[in-house]
């Protein structure tokens, strides 16, 4: 059954019969299809909202927290339906879904409710003679957000749930191969908000552009890649809209030579093959100190050569990531070794073996740019010094990690790293409580936490004459 948009608070089709094709990573099929929006649907899911917006702004931060919270409490009664939905389109471990993903969302929609009634700012008073001064925190209108492939449903709820709960509406583009459970997400909290307030649109980029471009829009909010980001921030400067980029990452994890070995191999694997790698925060960019390269790039590849595609992790999200993945491995200059890995695994579907890959230079492809695979490169460092210059020698700024058991040099080296999340003896583990977002090409705006509620807000000053 083709996937149909969602807007004005019901499911409908575009305007065209143009369709988008839905491949199952885990065998490289087309099971099914999805309708390809075009500007008539563009304007009428963000008419839907802006005539929405008018009633959803007036509603009061308890009226939005009883809503989100109801969407929680659905979301998690029909998670067994979004599983099957994630995982038909994304190949993921059904499991973990259910486990780790689906109370993620939850958690983070309870989140955002709760933040709907704690608004922050400078306390009203009279900062001049009889003039007495008040600061509104306002919603900013129409937001329309771009969600990602790797993780739709989470990403989707990231995005809707800090916007609804300050008062906004939406019209969110889900990835053109995975926008299954953001329709089915819209259709659940639609029995929940007003007509029109959560609208879904399925398409391409030139669905996203003609989002981004449009008038109605106040507000634009994408997690992908840094090239999609400089392309939304370079649309909506036209206009001088407002923009939220999550965007790229290329995490360096540093190691030093007092870690116990086994241990810290196990919780870096685990952080660069969840999800196959396809995350902004993979630990993918291993740096260890050289007393322990070797022994520890030997443990690193024994661990990483014991996890099983299909059972540990799933495929790659399509055929063109597929490729990149392998691509970047094929291109590893002479002077890397392939400790394990480097090829497809199986023949069906876009399984990509694991791999660790060692003797890379910091300019090397590979070690610059994001791999968004199951690959893990190491490189070592002789010094604290070089270890952050290595790890801020890259584009990108969202996440790192420091591997050490000395408090000192973890306090130290987190002040010098320039990323905006850094982990100490762990990798990747997010809270609702707390901002996620990076620097440079990763970026800026952040996700989760009172800091992504505030930037869904407008700032107006009122002040009165008390005589």
């Amino acid at each position: 059954m083709t996937v149909l948009n969602f807007v004005d608070g019901k499911e409908v089709p575009a305007a065209g019969d143009r369709t988008l094709e839905l491949v199952d990573p885990a065998t490289g099929t087309v099971f099914s299809a999805s309708v390809l929006s075009e500007q008539s649907d563009v304007d009428a899911a963000l008419e839907a909202a802006e005539r929405a917006f008018k009633v959803w702004r007036k509603s009061t931060p308890a009226q939005r927290q009883l809503a989100l919270l109801k969407i929680a409490d659905a979301l998690e009664a029909r998670a067994e339906e979004f599983a099957d939905a994630e995982v038909r389109e994304t190949g993921k471990i059904r499991q973990v879904v259910l486990d780790e993903e689906i109370p993620e969302c939850v958690s983070a929609l309870r989140f955002f409710a709760g933040a709907a009634r704690h608004l922050e700012g400078t306390a009203a008073g009279e900062y001049s003679p009889g003039l007495s001064s008040v600061i509104r925190r306002e919603p900013i209108g129409v937001c329309a957000q771009i969600a990602p492939w790797n993780y739709p449903l989470m990403m989707g709820v990231w995005k809707i749930a800090p916007a609804l709960a300050a008062g906004n509406t939406v019209v969110l583009k889900p990835a053109e191969t995975t926008p299954s459970t953001a329709v089915l997400l819209a259709k659940v909290a639609s029995e929940f908000l007003p007509q029109g307030a959560f609208n879904v649109l399925c398409g391409d980029r030139d669905t996203g552009r003609a989002l981004v471009k449009h008038p109605i829009t106040e507000l634009v909010s994408i997690t992908g890649s840094t090239r999609a980001g400089i392309d939304v921030a370079t649309v909506a400067a036209a206009d001088l809209k407002r923009t939220h980029l999550e965007l790229g990452g290329n995490a360096p994890l540093l190691v030093f030579d007092d870690v116990d070995v086994a241990s810290a191999a196990e919780g870096i694997v685990g952080a660069a093959f969840y999800n196959a790698g396809q995350d902004c925060t993979a630990g993918s960019r291993v740096l260890v100190h050289e007393s322990i390269h070797d022994e520890f790039v030997a443990e690193l590849t024994k661990t990483a050569a014991a996890q099983t595609p299909g059972e540990d992790y799933g495929p790659l999200n399509s055929a063109p990531q597929f490729d990149r993945v392998r691509g970047l491995v094929a291109r590893v200059p002479s002077h890397a070794q392939v400790h394990t890995g480097g090829a497809q695994h199986g023949t069906d579907g876009f399984y990509y073996a694991p791999t660790v890959i060692s003797g890379l230079a910091q300019d090397d492809e590979i070690v610059q740019e994001e791999i968004f695979g199951p690959v893990i490169t190491v490189q070592k460092f002789g010094s604290e010094e070089e270890a952050v210059a290595l790890a801020n020698g890259v584009p990108y700024g969202l996440a790192s990690s420091i591997w050490t058991n000395d408090h000192s040099r973890a306090v130290r080296v987190s002040g010098e790293l320039d990323f905006g999340c850094v982990w100490i003896n762990t990798h990747g583990p997010l809270v609702s409580e707390m901002p996620h977002g990076g620097f440079g090409h990763s970026g800026h705006g952040k996700d989760l936490s009172g800091y992504a509620f505030n930037e869904y807000t407008r700032i107006k000053h009122v002040m009165t004459n008390l005589g």
